[in-house]
């Protein structure tokens, strides 16, 4: 171990605040994924919906996400960040509960759209919180772990809800769930101690860049292809497995090995990420990625179903904290919250395409076709990563 890793191990990582904000995190990823994996099943089941009107009911969610993430940077960026919080966390709490009241497939909509919103902002607050708690010499490392309570989260929450509904074949016990797990993280993040910090003025004028990290569009446009690919993957991987492949209870473990890929990469990567290597990690991650694409696109088995799955995982859990990385050490102290908006905002945008887009192609012209059109804009995105985006970061970065 050298001087420089002995001095960044005098700064404590895991401290107290970062715990909460960890743990609450957590239950936002655990409470929205025991729905994820089987919406398309209850639109499906209760409504009669087909395939575009699933794509288009469930993409309403990214969309408010989509429009509410940059407003929501700007927030947090200028108002006591605690506050903003736990405000935006209430709303994604109480929203749960909409679910259990939707009788109709348009009040179901109407939630769903909405839900969007307050799940956006808490993402971007809960995870610019988690940067402001960190020392700067252990942010690159925090964040890839920071990253692993999705991880953990993605892994878990499919397995237990696809055996909760197993037992009781009831979805508004899932609501409930959801319900009550968001309340337990927001009860979390009530307990945070934070020190005060300065606010951006008042008499700073409003700009675009005050919403959008400008800086940042390049690597924001590349992400979404990424996010792209698996908006198409995460969406119809149930009814895909269970139509086509005779997988009827195969999602769950789908979405295990994908999480456990995405964390064997997140400590994988930890060391490297402390060391200062960014880039080497995002295109190493986009690599392995875009060959586990191929693979779910070129072998139609549960070989290729499940291989891909830890393949993807892997690839995802070096290449997110990498790309959230280079958009905060392309921000000032001012932007944090903007940086991280910009990020979750061009994911957002991808997986919003790529819910639209693969639904037309699976309606049309199969899965299969949905699925390619996944690997080829991953491949653009990977091009993109290679040719301008690294040069970009590297020539533009602050830190």
């Amino acid at each position: 171990m050298n001087q420089d890793d002995n001095d960044i191990k005098n700064y404590k990582l895991w401290n107290s605040n970062y715990i909460k904000i960890w743990c609450a995190n957590f239950m936002i990823f655990f409470s929205f994924m025991l729905l994820m994996p089987l919406l398309p099943l209850y639109l499906s089941d209760t409504f009669n919906a087909d395939k575009d009107t699933i794509g288009l009911v469930l993409s309403g969610y990214t969309l408010t996400a989509l429009l509410c993430r940059p407003f929501s940077g700007f927030l947090v960026d200028r108002f006591p960040r605690k506050k903003v919080l736990l405000i935006c966390y209430f709303l994604f709490f109480a929203f749960f509960a909409g679910y259990l009241i939707a009788g109709t497939l348009l009040i179901f909509t109407i939630v769903r759209t909405l839900h969007g919103a307050p799940f956006g902002a808490t993402t971007v607050a809960n995870s610019t919180v988690g940067i402001d708690v960190l020392h700067p010499s252990r942010r690159a490392e925090g964040i890839g772990y920071y990253g692993l309570s999705n991880n953990l989260a993605t892994a878990i929450a499919p397995t237990f809800a696809l055996y909760i509904f197993h037992i009781c074949n009831n979805y508004n016990v899932l609501f409930a769930l959801s319900l009550i797990c968001a309340g337990i993280g927001l009860s979390i993040n009530s307990t945070l101690q934070l020190s005060p910090r300065e606010q951006v003025s008042n008499k700073q004028p409003i700009s675009l860049d005050r919403f959008f990290l400008l800086k940042g569009w390049r690597e924001g446009a590349t992400l979404a292809c990424y996010a792209f690919s698996y908006g198409v993957l995460s969406t119809y991987i149930a009814i895909y497995g269970k139509e086509e492949l005779g997988i009827t209870g195969g999602t769950g473990l789908f979405f295990t090995l994908l999480a456990c890929g995405l964390i064997i990469a997140r400590i994988h990567g930890s060391r490297s990420l402390r060391q200062g290597k960014i880039v080497q990690n995002a295109v190493f991650g986009v690599l392995i990625s875009m060959f586990g694409y191929l693979l779910f696109a070129a072998i139609h088995s549960p070989l290729g179903y499940y291989g891909s799955a830890l393949i993807i995982g892997f690839g995802n859990g070096h290449m997110f904290p990498a790309f959230q990385t280079m958009f905060i050490n392309l921000a000032s102290n001012s932007q944090r919250g903007t940086a991280n908006a910009t990020q979750l905002t061009s994911w957002d945008a991808g997986i919003g395409i790529g819910v639209i887009i693969g639904g037309l192609f699976a309606e049309n012209l199969g899965y299969h076709a949905a699925f390619w059109s996944a690997w080829i804009v991953n491949v653009i995105g990977v091009a993109a990563l290679l040719l301008f985006t690294r040069k970009h970061f590297l020539k533009n970065r602050l830190r």
